[in-house]
């Protein structure tokens, strides 16, 4: 009875009817009901042992035969996907391998001896997989590519003592003989060993030294990518081994090498793919395989050090790794996986014909027909279609990230001016046509900036030369240009002796535009990219710049990151700061680009501060010389702006710490470990502070004990607190730690608030804390004071304060810590006040913060303007006031 998996295989493969026609019993003892897994492999290699070199040779072949075999069945009739049979191929290798690197070894120990460092261990052969075997994505009729590596020079300990090099040399030749020699049988993978230090010139074998030195002093731009997918598949030195390679391939900040690489490769692969002999090559040709796959590496090139999730192997991993990091679009990475598993699929089917390592469609009419069936197709012409559509996405997404760099600017018409050649009238009438009011001030700084640059090597003069001018004509566009060109050459000082910034700048001009939107908004935002020029790796995709946060997302990121530095807390610190730095940047330049909400920005900051306290108090617990368990029961409280997710780019953490543990050690330990949260938050490291911290809102303020048990806290907030400690609290909340500890807090601040009061008495304090506030906040000028003056932020928040006190014993709802402007509204619906005084009063609040975060991201020291501005929504906050207090404002 014949079997329509192998009636399919005849059809579809001339290499595999000849194969079953060949051993015509073969096809009967597989099992195509099921993977041909790496159990079942070492099985067949296994039993009987083998005796001798000749029947090893066989038994790999014939394995390889059943694998071929089993999967091209399985995947012809659908049962199997891409990731069974690159797994296959792949676990084929690597049972291979070992079993060959086995038997040779001992056939040459047994001559030479054990290979031996000097400490008397004995040393293998790592076998590191290249390409696709390391990446475990192997094809039908893949070559391997191998390096051959050793952990430690010596020699063997037998009568007849050779190096350990010559040890490992002979073992690494026989090993190839095992897999590529072609017998009757034919052969198990052609072994290919070019990838290795020096190529064909270079040892077949070598110690890590060795290979580090020629890493750190040889090692190529192209060879970063090659070793991108490296995998030690032997020799159980993987990590000794990542040590020396993650350095040279995953760098901690973007260089000038990854770009020049980057674009030439991209030129050269451009230039193949315009070749009419790779037209018809789904690999090599226009949106093939090979674009797929550069796509994934250079991501990882460029963010790999930043981000160690991308510091893996399979394709396929890191696209989806890259849409999670926000690097690609979900829509991209969907397309680019899609065409992926069709092209390899199609790749497969192709080898499949004659088992031979090809990716060219065919030309007969015989082999598309083949190719058409087992792809599923009616006909080559249905097939050549979809593929074209794959090829086409695949060749978009290429050229997206890829974006032309900016071409010669020496003919620029601002070049003139940049390099100081055009006269004194010809310059003044080039800068006010390209929008500068001031050109003396403009040629004021251009001199300072050439003078200083004089200094500087020839080749990062001429990258400057090459980026004055396009940045003079983006920053003309902008509002107060001179302001902003100012603070660009205060970067650019900043950065001049690191060329590759110079380099991004000039060669990307949306990173350059990008840059120049940030300083134009905000001199806050200048002084932090001068002073951590790294974040200007984030301006290469400035569309990255603008995707929503995935806050759970970003935690596990952290944690991951910070897991890679375990035991190095100096590492941990800076790591937690750049995160900081740039999940900032980016909401920075979502903020600038009118995408967020004032609340919705506060919003974000309270997360990345949530987030990077969680992270804070989990690494000090975890260095704490002295703890008496393994979780602490502790908790951190966040006050003020924190409290009520109302927090700016520089806004400071008001903290209180709070435990629940009987053990009599407990107030020792949570104090250490609060003064250890507070020197991790607060200290200056090379990527700066995370945040400044106010711990003055604990029990007995500064004087009292830093950290507080839960009852004695409730102890103190019911017993003892001032009527402004009431206050603050209402906008109080857990921020991280033990959750029970959190909601205990929650249940005390609700019975705190909820209180009965003498209300009379409690008017009168709060109206004195106001008067307390506005005389520490004196105001000469004649502007408003948008925070401190009267109708203005703070009045609203102490009308709210003193709403939730005085009635939240009525209304509960107004314990809720959901912000100002809800509980407004709540206040206004409960009839509290007048609804349309409290949607008045919202809306003057919510303008008032709008205009405040304004002011200060313009760079002024005070949130002030002229008191006409804001004339109506004065008189709103004030008849709050008036219906809240009973009595008109000062």
């Amino acid at each position: 009875m014949s079997n329509p998996a192998l009636d399919r295989i005849a059809r579809c493969s001339r290499f595999g009817r000849r194969l079953i026609q060949a051993a015509p019993g073969l096809a009967g003892t597989l099992a195509l009901d099921r993977p041909f897994d790496r159990g079942a492999m070492r099985t067949f290699l296994a039993e009987p042992p083998c005796a001798d070199e000749d029947t090893l040779n066989c038994r790999l072949r014939q394995l390889r035969q059943r694998v071929w075999l089993t999967v091209t069945a399985r995947d012809l009739a659908g049962s199997a996907d891409l990731n069974e049979v690159t797994t296959a191929y792949t676990d084929l290798a690597e049972v291979c391998i070992a079993a060959a690197l086995d038997f040779h070894h001992g056939q040459l120990a047994a001559r030479y001896g054990e290979p031996r460092d000097e400490a008397g261990l004995v040393q293998q052969l790592v076998v590191v997989g290249m390409g696709k075997l390391g990446g475990g994505e192997l094809n039908v009729s893949s070559d391997i590519d191998l390096i051959y590596l050793y952990a430690e020079e010596g020699e063997t300990d037998g009568a007849k003592s050779i190096s350990n090099h010559e040890f490992f040399v002979k073992l690494g030749r026989r090993l190839a003989g095992a897999l590529s020699e072609n017998t009757a049988d034919g052969y198990v993978f052609r072994v290919d060993l070019r990838l290795r230090p020096w190529g064909d010139s270079g040892p077949q074998a070598m110690g890590f030294a060795m290979l580090e030195d020629y890493l750190v002093a040889h090692g190529r731009p192209w060879e970063r990518y090659a070793w991108i997918k490296a995998r030690p598949l032997t020799g159980g030195q993987d990590a000794a081994l990542a040590g020396i390679v993650r350095p040279f391939v995953f760098r901690k900040y973007l260089d000038f090498e990854a770009f020049a690489a980057i674009r030439d490769l991209h030129v050269q692969i451009r230039r193949e793919v315009a070749r009419r002999d790779r037209t018809h090559n789904v690999k090599l040709g226009p949106g093939g395989i090979r674009e797929i796959e550069f796509t994934a590496q250079v991501f990882q090139l460029i963010r790999g050090g930043q981000i160690p999730a991308l510091q893996q192997r399979p394709t396929l991993a890191v696209l989806a790794e890259l849409a999670r990091a926000g690097l690609i679009t979900d829509d991209a990475r969907h397309e680019l996986a899609e065409a992926y598993d069709f092209l390899r699929r199609l790749e497969h089917r192709l080898q499949y014909l004659d088992d031979a390592q090809t990716q060219l469609l065919p030309d007969d009419a015989e082999s598309r027909a083949m190719l058409a069936e087992a792809m599923g197709f009616a006909d080559f012409e249905a097939l050549s279609a979809v593929l074209n559509r794959h090829r086409t996405k695949v060749t978009r997404h290429f050229e997206q990230v890829f974006a032309a760099p900016q071409t010669d600017q020496m003919t620029h018409p601002l070049a003139a001016v940049c390099c100081g050649t055009a006269g004194p009238e010809s310059a003044r009438a080039l800068l006010e046509n390209a929008g500068y009011a001031d050109p003396a001030r403009v040629q004021t700084a251009l001199d300072t900036l050439r003078q200083q640059a004089a200094r500087l090597p020839e080749s990062t003069q001429l990258r400057l030369n090459a980026l004055l001018p396009p940045a003079l004509e983006i920053v003309g566009a902008l509002p107060a240009p001179e302001v902003t060109l100012e603070r660009l050459f205060a970067l650019i000082q900043a950065i001049a002796r690191r060329a590759t910034y110079l380099a991004l700048l000039g060669e990307y001009p949306a990173a350059l535009r990008q840059l120049a939107k940030l300083l134009a908004a905000s001199p806050w935002a200048a002084q932090m990219i001068t002073r951590q020029p790294q974040l200007l790796d984030e301006l290469i995709a400035p569309q990255h710049l603008m995707h929503a946060p995935d806050w759970a997302q970003l935690a596990a990121h952290l944690q991951t990151e910070l897991d890679s530095h375990d035991g190095d807390t100096e590492a941990q610190m800076d790591r937690m700061r750049r995160f900081k730095q740039v999940q900032t940047l980016h909401l920075l330049a979502q903020d600038v680009a009118g995408r967020l909400t004032l609340e919705a920005l506060s919003d974000h900051l309270s997360y990345l501060a949530d987030t990077l306290l969680a992270e804070t108090l989990a690494r000090c617990w975890a260095n704490l010389r002295t703890r008496h368990r393994d979780t602490p029961r502790f908790a951190v409280i966040g006050y003020g702006k924190l409290g009520g997710k109302e927090l700016g780019y520089a806004s400071d953490l008001d903290l209180v710490f709070l435990y629940e543990d009987d053990d009599e050690r407990a107030q020792e330990i949570y104090a250490r470990l609060a003064q250890r949260i507070n020197t991790w938050l607060g200290t200056t490291t090379s990527a700066g502070v995370l945040y400044e911290t106010d711990l003055r809102l604990r029990p007995d303020g500064a004087s009292g004990l830093l950290v507080s048990a839960t009852e004695a806290f409730r102890n103190y907030q019911l017993n003892h607190a001032w009527t402004w400690e009431h206050q603050a609290i209402t906008r109080a909340r857990f921020v991280c730690g033990d959750t029970d500890i959190g909601q205990r807090f929650e249940a005390i601040r609700r019975d705190i608030l909820c209180a009965p009061r003498d209300l009379a008495r409690l008017r009168d304090e709060v109206l004195a804390m106001r008067q307390k506030m506005r005389d520490g906040h004196p105001n000469p000028t004649g502007l408003f004071d948008l925070k401190h003056d009267s109708g203005g932020i703070v009045d609203v928040e102490f009308c709210v304060q003193y709403l939730i006190l005085r009635d939240c014993a009525r209304y509960s709802a107004l314990a809720d810590n959901v912000g100002n402007i809800a509980l407004l509204g709540r206040a206004g619906a409960a009839g509290l006040i007048p609804a349309g005084v409290a949607q008045a009063a919202a809306d003057a609040y919510r303008e008032l913060r709008r205009r405040q975060h304004a002011v200060k991201l313009a760079g002024a020291e005070h949130a002030r303007v002229p008191p006409q501005d804001l004339a109506a929504i004065r008189d709103a906050v004030r008849a709050l006031w008036q219906a809240t207090m009973g009595m008109k404002p000062d």
